[in-house]
């Protein structure tokens, strides 16, 4: 069967707000590939609705007045997409600043029509512009995930309507990780992801601040909190490891430092684990030595960052209060 005629069963979902011309450019990349376009607005106030209207697409502006996450968005989306176009067998979700590759779509779709046991398969996201700064670098380094059978996906991926509706999307009430949990639910029904060999979208992340940064890496500590607290008990300890390595490199290491030093200054030689562990990661990752360095400090920096997030999320739990999003552009 041609590409032609599977693009006949596939929509997509784009979320954004203030997103300018890399929304311009998200929905010119879509339309014509797809038989459908559902654009999800959360308040913009430079003119993405019109433009996203312009360009033909089915247009929803969220309701604000509730609290605000990428997954309530993305479920929105896709309701509005099912209800104007039930007959679509896979949905592409897109965020509003990424650009999609073309043959991206060509391809994925092969792949889930030649395996019915997959939900869901992603290709490489990649930054558009990693040289303007090192936190651009660090975003384009982190999506090189490996080939092959994956655990989940990140916002940009093509997946199985009837996957999707059998574990009824995502959580609306995840203010961060909401796709690997999502890939979770999805695994523990049987099926499966797979991350393709293959370009898939062009990523603006625009981080030009130390700060955003830092939000950003805060959000990915919350994440993993709320995964581990949600899962965590399940047999593959769901997220589990990746928070104890928040605790202990965040917090039970460096506070052991400390109380080793004021014993005595002996310990100060301690805290060479650290430079020790940046030069461990560095040594794993791909890149030439400055990228690799700067992502191994990153990493082992990224840790304290983390660990704000995961007392947020444990703070908010215990007052029971309404988590608000972590934006951090």
């Amino acid at each position: 069967m041609k590409f032609l005629d599977f693009a006949q069963t596939i929509g997509a979902v784009v979320i954004g707000r203030n997103e300018g011309e890399r929304l311009r450019a998200c929905l010119e990349s879509l339309t014509k590939d797809v038989t459908a376009v559902a654009y999800v607005d959360s308040g913009s106030t430079d003119g993405s609705v019109e433009l996203a209207k312009e360009k033909g697409v089915l247009v929803l502006s969220l309701d604000m007045t509730q609290p605000f996450t990428a997954a309530r968005a993305r479920n929105a989306g896709f309701k509005t997409l099912l209800d104007n176009h039930p007959a679509l067998k896979y949905v592409q979700f897109i965020d509003g600043d990424c650009q999609l590759v073309v043959g991206w779509l060509e391809a994925a779709t092969g792949f889930l029509e030649q395996n019915p046991d997959y939900a869901v398969t992603c290709g490489r996201r990649r930054e558009r512009f990693p040289e303007k700064t090192t936190y651009n670098q660090l975003c384009d380094m982190e999506w090189n995930t490996p080939v092959g059978e994956a655990t989940a996906c990140g916002g940009d991926a093509l997946i199985r309507i009837h996957a999707f509706t059998q574990v009824v999307g995502y959580r609306d009430d995840l203010i961060a990780g909401e796709e690997p949990e999502m890939c979770f639910r999805l695994r523990s029904k049987g099926w499966k992801i797979y991350r393709l060999d293959a370009e898939m979208t062009w990523h603006d992340a625009a981080m030009t601040k130390f700060s955003q940064w830092w939000k950003r890496t805060l959000r990915s500590g919350y994440a993993f909190t709320a995964g581990r607290f949600l899962h965590g008990d399940s047999p593959e300890k769901f997220w589990v490891q990746e928070y104890r390595r928040i605790l202990l490199w965040g917090l039970i290491i460096p506070c052991t430092i400390i109380a080793l030093i004021c014993l005595s200054p002996l310990f100060l030689g301690l805290a060479l684990v650290y430079p020790v562990q940046v030069l461990r990661v560095a040594a794993h990752t791909q890149g030439n030595w400055q990228q690799r360095l700067n992502y191994g400090y990153f990493t082992v920096l990224g840790k304290f960052a983390e660990l704000c997030g995961l007392l947020r999320y444990v703070y908010l739990k215990q007052k029971k209060l309404t988590p608000s999003i972590i934006e951090y552009k």
